[in-house]
């Protein structure tokens, strides 16, 4: 059976991060893709201009209906924005599907600077969210903004997330840096990554986090996953789409040739 893998976040008008993001990057790693959509944004490669929350009575009707029929091998989360849809999420996945492999890749800003997750939301992410991962996959600053650490080494940053609640943390590369580092509670990987020199970014944090789902619902070990998402994230910035928009154009993971 193709591998079944869930997104749990916020839609991206634009095309290049969000749910937009992960259901390309599920398809280029042959998994079939299923959605709830916790918010819309009105974005562009220029930024976001407003963010329209669902419900979270809708955002768990929206979970029990995909895993009730279809089910799911792994999920993600990605934005979440709220306190009260973290809560839903995490009751609606504890109830319905407990120990499936989750993904969370924590997103708290857009690289424009909005914000996309509420300050009073960060300790329920924490305490709810952390939790039920399998792996939490924070980029360089918001690894730091997590733990309050103001270190740029990405092993003690995953130490630390692992004492806040999950299983495992991957600190990404990029900022500066170009190696993801693994922590599994017991040892320590470092995965170097390809880095290439290209205005197009977008959506790149989105399209690791959901390869690295769609690997570990392949049935992928953790640091197999990781090596795998590394290289499709790596791979769809190389090809990345710069003429597209007047920002930092979208990375480009269903390229050909």
């Amino acid at each position: 059976m193709i591998p079944r893998v869930l997104t749990i976040a916020s839609s991206d008008s634009g095309g290049g991060a969000g749910i937009q993001a992960d259901l390309k990057a599920f398809a280029r790693c042959g998994a079939h893709g299923m959605s709830a959509i916790v918010a819309l944004t009105a974005q562009n490669t220029l930024g976001v201009t407003s963010i329209a929350e669902q419900s979270p009575a809708f955002v768990r009707d929206q979970i029990r209906a995909v895993l009730d029929d279809i089910g799911a091998d792994a999920a993600k989360t990605g934005m979440l924005f709220s306190a009260p849809v973290i809560e839903a999420v995490a009751d609606e996945l504890a109830e319905t599907a407990p120990g499936l492999p989750l993904v969370v890749d924590p997103v708290m800003m857009a690289s424009s600077g909005a914000r996309l997750l509420l300050p009073d939301a960060v300790a329920t992410l924490i305490g709810r969210i952390f939790p039920l991962a399998a792996v939490v996959t924070p980029n360089l600053p918001e690894a730091q903004a997590l733990t309050g650490l103001d270190t740029e080494d990405r092993a003690v940053l995953a130490e630390r997330l692992v004492a806040m609640g999950a299983a495992a943390a991957l600190v990404t590369g990029g900022h500066g840096t170009a190696v993801d580092h693994l922590f599994d509670g017991q040892q320590h990987l470092s995965i170097p990554v390809a880095r290439h020199d290209i205005k197009a970014t977008h959506g790149a944090g989105c399209t690791h986090s959901a390869a690295l789902a769609a690997s570990l619902a392949a049935g992928l070990s953790l640091p197999e996953a990781a090596r795998q998402a590394a290289a499709v994230a790596a791979d769809a910035v190389a090809h990345g789409l710069v003429d597209i928009g007047a920002g930092d154009g979208p990375v480009n993971v269903l390229h050909t040739g």
